[in-house]
């Protein structure tokens, strides 16, 4: 069998370049050396070696997270050297990166999403303006952005305003959205035209933290993740048809995983996640897991589902 060369990209120069490094390091351990040759590129400092070596490149597979990677900037330098990848397009990838149009696409779906309001750096802004609409509790978070960088939950004017100017340090835009208290879950689409539902995994912050934060997300042992989740049959069916439905929305391809939040037993979405987190404990390889694909079987099914979309396949 003749070797794939594979370009395997992480790091970068978001705020997310440490999770993107240890993915990265996690799928190239995982990765089958007898079918693969790995090059390793960091976008940081490597842009002009991936460009120089596209020509013999079969196929990256991108472990970036957050601007500048996730977002489509990636992606269409990689459509401009004729270079397919694990994934989303520019436009989908553009599409989810962006809270604000995402949620608008979502609402066209049909889809329920917390109630939420935009607040751009610059303008005027009166915090109590949002006491009675949306009301508190209020989650701030930058527009763009991923790994809950920049993300608050606030229960104060005062707070509202000092969360807002921390979060101005990732992006000129924020939604500041009502905060929805319930049970907090991911599904997981696999797939480019057939699509595979994941079984709905079920996420648990330990009681120091207010919600799925950075913090709980990248700390060992301070969430608990239930696959499959503890909810009723029709609940874990109707997560995986809204997950489905989200990935259509923003016409994603390969692969996603949408956040969501069940309140009083109906289904808000949070947002979704072109390029899930890639470790064999992070969400989506586990509830691959659970659907009977190892870590590494999952990754040469995404490999080959990037292959299939190059060729129109």
């Amino acid at each position: 069998m003749t070797k794939l060369n594979l370009a395997l990209l992480s790091g970068g120069i978001s705020s997310e370049r440490e999770v993107s490094l240890k993915g990265g390091e996690q799928v190239f351990e995982a990765l089958n050396k007898d079918n693969y040759k790995i090059i390793r590129y960091d976008p940081a400092t490597d842009l002009g070696r991936l460009v120089a070596d596209a020509e013999k490149i079969d196929v990256a597979f991108i472990v970036l997270h957050g601007p500048y990677g996730e977002d489509g900037t990636v992606q269409g330098l990689l459509d401009l050297l004729h270079v397919p990848y694990q994934g989303s397009g520019v436009l989908a990838s553009a599409l989810a990166m962006d809270k604000l149009v995402s949620k608008r696409l979502y609402q066209e779906a049909g889809l329920r999403v917390p109630p939420f309001n935009v607040l751009t750096q610059g303008r005027p802004f009166d915090p109590e303006a949002f006491v009675q609409k949306p009301g508190y509790p209020l989650v701030v978070k930058p527009r763009r952005g991923g790994s809950s960088v920049g993300t608050n939950i606030v229960s104060t004017p005062d707070q509202l305003q000092e969360a807002c100017d921390k979060a101005f340090a990732f992006d000129p835009s924020l939604i500041i959205e009502v905060y929805l208290e319930g049970t907090e879950i991911t599904g997981g689409i696999l797939g480019n035209d057939a699509l595979q539902h994941l079984p709905i995994v079920e996420i648990v912050p330990a009681a120091s933290y207010t919600f799925f934060d950075y913090e709980a997300k990248y700390t060992e042992g301070a969430t608990r993740e239930i696959c499959p989740a503890q909810i009723s049959d029709a609940l874990s069916v109707q997560a995986q048809s809204i997950a489905e439905t989200a990935h259509k929305a923003l016409d994603c391809r390969g692969y996603s995983r949408t956040d969501m939040i069940i309140h009083r037993n109906e289904i808000f979405v949070l947002e979704t996640n072109t390029i899930p987190g890639m470790t064999p404990v992070s969400l989506f390889p586990l509830a691959a897991q659970e659907a009977g694909f190892s870590f590494e079987r999952l990754l040469d099914r995404l490999i080959e589902l990037a292959l299939e979309d190059h060729n129109g396949g």
